[in-house]
Formats: structure tokens, C-alpha cells, sequence
């Protein structure tokens, strides 16, 4: 199953919420498992910086992981951004036809 990064930065309304963060972080995975249940939690990861929380889950599809993204933001997030990622040997496997195609294109050229 493909692999997404959730990135998210909570409104001032939820992070001031009295009901406290981690009320609103279980009702919004609650919410997540209800109406996606076939994505798959990885890690859960709070942030300095920009973004408030990364999450990394596994998601059958890209439309799947624009639905976490969208309840992201029905549930306070002012940006929640779901991107996909590779795993690295993936990724090198990916690029050694590129790369070789750039080397034959450049010896062709000389």
C-alpha cells in the first residue's frame, strides 16, 4: 500500500480548545478510522516549526489520502497536506533508468 506523510498546522481555535489537544486529536483519528478504514498508522510525531504534527500512514490510494487531509481540515487544521513518499531503495530502483538514459544520451552526444 503506498505510504503518505501528513503534514498539519492547527488554527488557533483548536489549539486553545479547553477541551484540550489530545480530546481533539482522538476525536479527528476516531473520525480518520470511521470514514477510512482501510488506511494503516505508521507514526504520529509532534513538530517544531511550521507544521504543528506529522503523520505517516499507508492509504490504498491517493483519493484516500485527500479524504485524511480533508478531514484534517473539517476538524481545525488551517493546512493539512498529505504527500506521498517512496521508501529509498524504491526510489533508487525508479531513477537507475533515468540516470542511465542520461549517461547513454551524453556518450551518444560526444
Amino acid at each position: 500500500m503506498p505510504t503518505y506523510v501528513l503534514m498539519t498546522k492547527l488554527g488557533s481555535e483548536v489549539i486553545s480548545d479547553p477541551r484540550g489537544r489530545k480530546a481533539v486529536g482522538k476525536e479527528w483519528k476516531q473520525r480518520v478510522d470511521k470514514l477510512c478504514p482501510d488506511v494503516k498508522w505508521v507514526a504520529h510525531f509532534a513538530l517544531l516549526g511550521h507544521y504543528d504534527f506529522m503523520d505517516i500512514y499507508e492509504a490504498p490510494s491517493n483519493e484516500v489520502a485527500m479524504q485524511v487531509s480533508l478531514i484534517s481540515r473539517s476538524s481545525g487544521a488551517i493546512i493539512a497536506e498529505s504527500w506521498p513518499a517512496t521508501p529509498y531503495d524504491k526510489f533508487l530502483a525508479a531513477a537507475m533508468p533515468v540516470e542511465d538514459a542520461l549517461i547513454k544520451e551524453r556518450k551518444d552526444d560526444d
